[in-house]
């Protein structure tokens, strides 16, 4: 079995919404990877680690659906890496996925706190 005590407070994230997530770093401006993956990270306030072997696919499967570009470029290492940026088809489908957001995340806390719901 092994120790899962690493894995108790890991968040796994569902593919749609890593995909929203790393679409709205982008909305900042072109990103590598790694930078992205450092985005989610500080702005969940380390909640969520995107492991590589969740981003990489995430972001050649983004590419692939036209919403986001990608160019090799230097970064502030000089090391040559591939950044990524919003398309404008990206930026409507952001749009979209945030809308969706609202809808399931307001649906969930109704479940989760009917209370609430009397209330407003």
């Amino acid at each position: 079995m092994g120790n899962c005590e690493p894995y108790r407070n890991r968040v796994e994230l569902l593919q749609g919404t890593l995909d929203m997530l790393i679409l709205r770093t982008l909305q900042w401006g072109p990103q590598h990877g790694h930078g992205i993956g450092l985005a989610i990270r500080s702005g969940s306030e380390d909640v969520l680690q995107v492991e590589h072997g969740s981003l990489y696919p995430a972001l050649h499967r983004l590419e692939k659906q036209g919403w986001i570009r990608s160019e090799w470029r230097k970064t502030e290492n000089n090391q040559r890496a591939k950044y990524y940026s919003l398309s404008v088809a990206g930026k409507k489908q952001l749009v979209a996925e945030r809308s969706r957001w609202k809808q399931i995340t307001g649906a969930i806390a109704r479940i989760m706190d009917p209370a609430s719901r009397k209330e407003s």
